[in-house]
């Protein structure tokens, strides 16, 4: 039989859209109340759809439903359909007006406490009727919400060992690493320093899955050490940043949180050369997907704000109080 005879004439948008909110919801009085239509409309649809496919597409139970490994394949098709259409409907959008959109982004510490909101403050300027979701969560998450269509664009550092041939990245920007201290600090006047000389100080690191983890150890191996014992385990950049400030602990930070983070940061950058190679800072998107046009704003916004700061030599009696070392 013909596609068109079996599946073309019967299988709807709408049979697809009450399926996934049955499988939404796990059950079809909750999916029927969810999309104010009775339950007999919703019982009848998935069973025309499974009458047209010829296979039991939801697994009934006592406790509601769940899909049969027929009707995952299905919804997973779905979802991809209805995104595409709302991609399509954003393209007509952004074509009439390029100004207005949606897009949903998805980052982690350190972006998304200072590069992120940097360049939404700068986009949102520009194109006010652009409107943005975000996202704070693990690359792995991440990846994972792209994968199910969930979020737009991915922006961070993210390990290789996640992509697979279904992700892409786009280069943004090179993102090293520098050992830091307060100002208050008795570190912050020293001119000469090695890592070991910094072995017994109160360390702050991030969990020990982060990334940023992964790069410290590196650090350490490279300079024959075993990484110390940190005093402080926190993710939070912000936290970091404040007890950095207090002059007890050293750190080592991004140069992305250091340049872009929220107010002027009290820190400084010890004179030492960590001998790392830290990837850099990427835009994720999924292969073979209609791209989202606010996202290529976005980048375009990121990638200028984002450009290394022009040399100045520094008025006479002025300072900045992210001193880098001398």
């Amino acid at each position: 039989m013909q596609w068109s005879d079996r599946i073309g004439r019967r299988l709807k948008l709408r049979d697809l859209h009450i399926l996934l909110a049955v499988a939404q919801a796990g059950s079809m009085s909750r999916a029927a109340e969810r999309l104010a239509i009775s339950h007999p409309v919703v019982s009848k649809t998935i069973a025309d759809l499974e009458h047209a496919l010829g296979v039991r597409l939801l697994d009934r139970t006592s406790q509601g439903t769940e899909p049969t490994p027929y009707g995952r394949a299905l919804l997973s098709c779905s979802t991809i359909v209805f995104d595409e259409l709302r991609r399509g409907v954003q393209e007509i959008t952004f074509l009439s007006d390029p100004t207005v959109g949606e897009l949903r982004i998805g980052s982690a510490a350190p972006y998304v406490d200072g590069l992120v909101p940097a360049v939404i403050t700068r986009l949102v300027d520009r194109y006010p009727e652009v409107q943005l979701r975000v996202t704070e969560t693990d690359a792995v998450s991440l990846c994972g919400m792209l994968r199910e269509r969930k979020l737009d664009l991915v922006l961070g550092r993210v390990p290789k060992a996640i992509f697979g041939e279904d992700l892409e990245a786009e280069f943004l920007f090179d993102d090293c690493m520098h050992v830091v201290a307060g100002l208050k600090s008795p570190w912050a006047r020293r001119r000469r320093i090695d890592l070991a000389d910094l072995y017994e100080e109160a360390w702050l690191m991030p969990e020990s899955d982060n990334i940023a983890m992964v790069l410290i150890a590196e650090a350490y191996r490279s300079a024959g050490l075993t990484p110390p014992t940190p005093q402080v385990i926190s993710n939070s950049m912000a936290l970091r940043a404040r007890l950095i400030e207090t002059g007890r602990f050293v750190a080592i930070l991004p140069d992305s949180s250091l340049r872009f983070g929220a107010g002027r940061l009290q820190i400084k950058i010890l004179p030492i050369n960590l001998r790392i190679n830290a990837p850099p800072a990427v835009a994720i998107t999924l292969k073979n997907r209609t791209p989202n046009p606010i996202a290529r704003l976005f980048i375009d916004e990121l990638r200028a704000f984002a450009k290394p700061p022009a040399k100045t030599t520094p008025r006479k009696g002025r300072s900045s109080s992210l001193a880098r070392p001398a």
